[in-house]
């Protein structure tokens, strides 16, 4: 508890609330945005777009956030980093609790900010109708936001965490390059959570929690086996910049 008390660490913390805003709102709003252009469908453009957002948003918000907090902007790569002891446990409570905050008012704001009938959900995460209705189950989006979470963290890992990695600059692109293409191969079936705070605030402000249980334990499993697997197969046991 002592180290919460600390000046960085409440740096670090209100940097991890604050980046989590700037993150959720611009995602939020561009895919309630691209839905007032196409009606609601999902075409390829849209899901272009919507996939740049972000992997644009989060390339920023990290390359913003990493030498004060770490830029995890994301419970899943919090918990990934617990289990690799790149955080103690007080401070990765606090970091998750202040990613939900940020989430929450990011959400809340763009209901604020745009007519009911324009929000579409505020971009809630969930399983469209159209995958339901050719047997996408919650089960295989369970397994969907394993693997894709699996595969961000990795990198988030390889690139970020790993003292060898590229490091800044290279490595906000590289972490928003492979969120951009998760969303590209997700988005039709699961519409991509891998990051149980993007679910968590619009799915709170707006009361959709079709399958939510789906975007916290998906990420979270797929977060710790990247986290777990990379460590102790490829990286070195040194500290996380910013942990």
């Amino acid at each position: 508890m002592e180290e919460l008390k600390k000046p960085e660490t409440m740096r670090a913390i209100c940097a991890e609330a604050v980046g989590t805003f700037i993150f959720i709102f611009l995602v939020l709003g561009t895919a309630v945005a691209s839905a007032n252009v196409t009606g609601g469908g999902m075409d390829a453009a849209r899901l272009l777009t919507i996939s740049l957002a972000f992997g644009i948003s989060i390339a920023a918000v990290v390359a913003a956030t990493a030498r004060i907090s770490g830029g995890h902007i994301n419970p899943a790569v919090t918990f990934a980093a617990l289990l690799t002891g790149k955080i103690g446990k007080e401070k990765a409570v606090a970091y998750v609790l202040a990613q939900l905050v940020g989430a929450v008012i990011a959400a809340g704001l763009v209901r604020i900010l745009i007519p009911a009938v324009m929000e579409y959900e505020l971009g809630a995460n969930s399983i469209g109708q159209a995958a339901r209705a050719e047997g996408f189950t919650e089960l295989r989006g369970f397994g969907m936001e394993v693997v894709l979470t699996f595969m961000f963290v990795w990198v988030i890992f390889a690139v970020a965490v790993d003292k060898r990695g590229p490091g800044f600059p290279i490595a906000p692109i590289a972490i928003g390059l492979t969120l951009a293409v998760v969303h590209l191969v997700g988005i039709p079936f699961t519409t991509v959570s891998v990051n149980p705070a993007r679910t968590f605030g619009p799915a709170l402000i707006g009361g959709e929690w079709n399958a939510h249980w789906i975007y916290w334990l998906g990420p979270l499993i797929g977060a710790a086996i990247a986290g777990v697997t990379y460590q102790y197969m490829f990286g070195e046991r040194g500290k996380a910049p910013g942990g």
